[in-house]
């Protein structure tokens, strides 16, 4: 395992950071990429087995990494996550808030099924995740950092994409109240949001139930990697305790939207 922390990431160095969503794409690099730097990782996803392959790559003897199964939808299953975090390594000091999922369609004719699974997941599993890890860092004197995972559909409204677009905004929404409740409590609790344009995963392949869209999608020109947003949140941790960056927006340089 790669032990040398990138600028301004020592102080981090054995702390504990949850992910959501570990088990493939921007949430399992994320995972790989906190464990090189020094942290105790938690990666969460419906499939337990997926994430322990990830966190097996870069942790092969298991002492800094933990593969839980977790729904974010459930909140039984969510308070289980934090206790399990809780247990093995005594606390959470950061929540990466990666798990997400689309639909497409328009609202005209959208399935009222993909409508509740984006707002449960999208939504209201990043409202769990968020309440469960922050009362737990309160109880531990209140340092810590939340990052949610939003989307460029958050900042403008992709044709044909409305309703997961309505989602991202509530993600930025979120972002923002909770700023407000963290500052006027004074916590020293730090919350941002990264907001990646086009980024080749398997987000494109379920968002449209098409292979030939996604490949589609993705060589239109050079698209973000994974890698480039565990790079800009590893950039929002690493800054130093008194400046939090509450947004960070990247796209493609070639993508016009």
């Amino acid at each position: 395992m790669n032990t040398q922390s990138s600028y301004g990431m020592h102080r981090w160095a054995g702390r504990t950071a949850i992910v959501t969503g570990a088990s493939s794409g921007i949430g399992a690099a994320i995972a790989a990429r906190l464990v090189s730097e020094g942290l105790r990782v938690v990666g969460c996803g419906r499939r337990q087995t997926g994430v322990a392959e990830i966190l097996r790559a870069v942790d092969p003897a298991g002492k800094n990494s933990l593969a839980v199964a977790c729904d974010v939808r459930d909140e039984a299953s969510v308070r289980q996550m934090v206790a399990a975090t809780r247990e093995r390594f005594g606390g959470v000091d950061v929540l990466i808030n990666n798990a997400g999922l689309g639909h497409a369609g328009t609202l005209a004719e959208g399935r009222v099924d993909d409508w509740r699974e984006m707002l449960e997941v999208n939504i209201l599993g990043l409202c769990l995740c968020t309440r469960e890890a922050l009362a737990d860092m309160r109880a531990r004197g209140g340092f810590g950092q939340i990052i949610h995972i939003g989307s460029m559909a958050g900042q403008r409204v992709p044709p044909g994409a409305g309703f997961y677009g309505a989602t991202k905004h509530a993600v930025r929404a979120l972002t923002e109240s909770l700023r407000l409740e963290l500052r006027e409590r004074g916590d020293p609790i730090r919350i941002g949001e990264v907001c990646p344009g086009y980024v080749e995963t398997g987000f494109a392949e379920h968002y449209y139930k098409s292979a030939d869209k996604a490949r589609a999608t993705y060589s239109q020109f050079t698209v973000l990697t994974a890698a480039d947003i565990a790079d800009a949140v590893v950039y929002m941790l690493a800054c130093p305790e008194h400046v939090q960056v509450h947004d960070i927006l990247l796209r493609p340089t070639e993508q016009p939207s």
